[in-house]
């Protein structure tokens, strides 16, 4: 198997972990308190990832203070994705709110430009108004498409946006293992705060089932997006993200009965079209 292969392999994974993930979570059903099921998966995932970063030998941190800023921004986006995303997403149609996500590449293109002055040439500024529009036909401000929960994912990729930026400037010499430790500790801590003014549910055998399950899933879905981005071309493994939405919507469709309308179907295609449209213009950029 070829590094590209590979890492296709793994992205895919990667997607395929984060979706069912996503899953035993949506059924959970709101049948605790958002802090609660939060600080509990938050509690085994981190378990599972200081666990595997030992067996890895990936713990390191000494890293420079100005590393440690851009971790601790990151890791506070990190809590800000989690309870906008989980809160979408227990009130949404499984594939509604991936759809919404994968504006993430047209996002942080934008943001990257903005930000950090990187080059935005007028095909790639045109993709990303062609995905904008894309997006207006998934939420539909406005229309029976929209809701408060619409608003809710758009915030989750606000801030899965400004978590990306802040990973782009960590040092090449930080571990990703550390980076993903740290977060999912700020994130755990956070929700275990807020459950304390929160009042706790008894914990049924199938929720305990549900939430265990589902930091299986998400400390898989870490690893397996680590190890992806550390082999093969990027570019080539990248658009492999989009296998997200198929999961989205074969699961959503198995499991909750739900599936997406027309309009809904039409502006995830165009989001990922001109997503893909985005990569394949870095990859062109980055080969000259």
């Amino acid at each position: 198997m070829s590094p590209n292969t590979l890492g296709a392999v793994l992205m895919m994974a990667s997607m395929a972990a984060f979706t069912l993930n996503d899953t035993l979570i949506k059924l959970t059903q709101g049948a605790m308190p958002l802090a609660q099921l939060l600080f509990l998966r938050g509690v085994l995932s981190t378990v599972l990832i200081y666990a595997l970063a030992r067996y890895l030998g990936s713990l390191r941190f000494e890293v420079a203070r100005r590393d440690w800023w851009l971790i601790g921004l990151r890791a506070a986006t990190e809590v800000g994705a989690a309870y906008f995303f989980v809160t979408a997403l227990l009130n949404m149609p499984l594939a509604n709110v991936t759809a919404i996500l994968q504006a993430l590449p047209l996002t942080v293109a934008v943001a990257a430009a903005l930000v950090f002055r990187e080059p935005l040439g007028w095909r790639r500024m045109s993709a990303i108004l062609i995905g904008f529009m894309g997006m207006l036909l998934i939420v539909r401000p406005g229309g029976d498409g929209f809701s408060l929960w619409s608003a809710y994912a758009l915030m989750a990729v606000v801030c899965v946006t400004v978590r990306d930026l802040a990973t782009r400037r960590l040092s090449a010499d930080v571990p990703s293992m550390t980076v993903t430790l740290v977060s999912s500790l700020v994130v755990t801590l956070s929700f275990g705060a807020a459950s304390i003014v929160t009042e706790w549910v008894p914990v049924t055998w199938l929720l305990a089932a549900l939430i265990a399950g589902a930091s299986v899933f998400i400390m898989g879905a870490y690893f397996f997006s680590i190890r992806a981005m550390r082999v093969g071309d990027i570019g080539f493994i990248a658009p492999f993200r989009y296998t997200g939405l198929v999961w989205a919507l074969v699961l959503g469709w198995l499991v909750f009965g739900d599936w997406p309308s027309n309009l809904t179907l039409l502006g995830a295609l165009i989001v990922v079209a001109t997503g893909l449209f985005t990569l394949y213009r870095e990859r062109k950029v980055s080969q000259r």
